[in-house]
């Protein structure tokens, strides 16, 4: 019993490096696919933004997203330039 469970453990984790491995690539082209539209969402509006740019944001600027003010938007889109 415990050399079966043994090998599945080992096998489970030999698939998670590979996923992992074969996964990072794609995700990391989806982070900046997803960058550059909420960049651009932000260019084009003003505050209030949906939450999902607002989540995004808040994270990227290290600020709750209830104390952004446009004036950070502004600064943060230059400097993502």
């Amino acid at each position: 019993m415990g050399t079966s469970r043994k090998l599945r453990k080992t096998l489970q984790q030999l698939d998670q490096r590979m996923s992992r491995s074969n996964n990072s690539a794609r995700k990391i082209k989806e982070r900046t696919r997803k960058n550059t539209r909420l960049v651009k969402a932000l260019k084009s509006g003003k505050l209030p933004y949906t939450p999902t740019v607002m989540s995004w944001l808040s994270q990227a600027i290290e600020k709750p997203s209830s104390q952004i003010v446009q004036a950070d938007v502004e600064k943060f889109v230059a400097s993502s330039k």
